[in-house]
């Protein structure tokens, strides 16, 4: 197999791998009672962008769409890929054979960019939820999910080199 298609099936299950981390930091914090994200609205808003619609006042009163659960949990995963090429991309590819944890944490809290400018607006939630009754607590637990997402980046790079 050559080197470049190597690399990108050792992103895809890195970005596959740090997401499922996410998505157990997720249940715990559920269980806990803590609210989670919602990967139904992610697919409503991904469904509503398809029909041209980026920006909505509030996406839980958007009209719903066909498919939105399977295509908020497509988008979930192809994101989370997606950040794993963006490490991948900065650090250089010699990181996927010998992962270190800093990289992979500061790309992940680094990536809490993408909800704070792109989703949470586009959403009808403002820039880094200020249009939420509690922006700051969103922010952190924001903040925390994406630094779980680093330390997955981490984590699944460490057992693919073990396999």
């Amino acid at each position: 197999m050559n080197n470049v298609l190597e690399v990108a099936i050792q992103i895809v299950l890195i970005g596959i791998g740090a997401t499922a981390v996410m998505d157990l930091w997720l249940i715990a914090l559920k269980k806990l009672g803590v609210p989670t994200l919602n990967f139904l609205l992610l697919g409503r808003w991904v469904g509503h962008v398809f029909r041209g619609t980026w920006f909505h006042d509030g996406i839980a009163k958007a009209a719903p769409i066909s498919g939105e659960l399977l295509f908020g949990w497509t988008a979930h995963y192809a994101i989370g890929i997606g950040f794993a090429g963006l490490l991948v991309s900065v650090v250089g590819t010699t990181w996927v054979h010998s992962p270190t944890i800093m990289p992979a944490v500061l790309t992940g809290i680094a990536t809490v960019v993408a909800p704070f400018f792109i989703m949470q607006p586009a959403m009808g939630s403002g820039i880094a939820s200020s249009k939420t009754a509690t922006p700051l607590r969103n922010c952190f637990k924001s903040v925390a999910n994406h630094a779980v997402f680093g330390c997955g980046l981490y984590i699944a790079a460490s057992i693919l080199i073990r396999l």
